[in-house]
This record gives structure tokens, C-alpha cells and sequence, in this order.
């Protein structure tokens, strides 16, 4: 594998309420979501560009597809200050679970509890 190549590619978020999900992501990131059908799963893409850094991902409602507090948590990036989305959480029906804090020379992280019950993170290097 190249050094030079970020091993991440894509990711699911699983929801239960498409369009309150895609309404609280869009409003706490900023961005717009594309909705989708894949086969018999709905899906909100998240923006992304071919060969930029990061990686690609969706939400997604589908039999299988479950939110959940526990296991792998998606950092999002929130540049220049993750502060002005961590301020939206709340009034967007999510729930911040820790607020910003420095992890030293890598910038600030927030946890946050979006709409679903999922636990995703906040990233910026202020």
C-alpha cells in the first residue's frame, strides 16, 4: 500500500428519518446533501471531490442499517473553527456529548449525538 494514500475510502452513517437527518447535517456543516436510491437503500452523499483529501460517505437507511452510540466514530472537518458548527447541534436536535477541546498540535475535536443516536465528531485546527 503507498505511504501517500489515506486508507479510508468511504463511510455509512445509518439514519431511521432520512430527510431529519439530512436536515441536521446539512445545517450544523453547512453543505448540501445529494439524496440517492441505491437499489433498496435511500442515501444523502455527502459533497466530495475526485482526488481531494478525506474520504467519501452517505447517509443511509436500509434494512441492516441501525444508529448506534457505540463503535466506529466519523470525524468531520469544520475548518477554520469547529466552534460555529458546535454551536448548531443543539438547536438542530442533536447533543453535543464533549465539547471542544485541544489534542494539541492536531487542532480541536467535539463529540457530538446527531438526531439518529449516532456518536460522530467535530475536527478543525482551531
Amino acid at each position: 500500500m503507498s505511504q501517500e494514500m489515506n486508507v479510508v475510502t468511504w463511510f455509512e452513517i445509518p439514519v431511521n428519518d432520512m430527510d431529519r437527518a439530512v436536515g441536521f447535517y446539512q445545517n450544523i456543516l453547512d453543505v448540501e446533501l445529494n439524496l440517492n436510491d441505491m437499489g433498496p437503500n435511500k442515501m444523502a452523499w455527502f459533497p466530495w471531490s475526485q482526488g481531494a483529501p478525506g474520504s467519501a460517505g452517505t447517509l443511509i437507511k436500509g434494512e441492516g442499517y441501525a444508529p448506534s452510540a457505540e463503535g466506529s466514530v466519523v470525524y468531520f472537518s469544520c475548518e477554520p473553527d469547529l466552534q460555529e458548527s458546535l454551536d448548531k447541534v443543539e438547536s438542530n436536535g442533536g447533543k453535543v456529548l464533549v465539547p471542544k477541546m485541544g489534542i494539541g498540535e492536531f487542532g480541536f475535536i467535539a463529540q457530538i449525538m446527531d438526531t439518529e443516536g449516532n456518536r460522530v465528531a467535530l475536527h478543525s485546527s482551531n
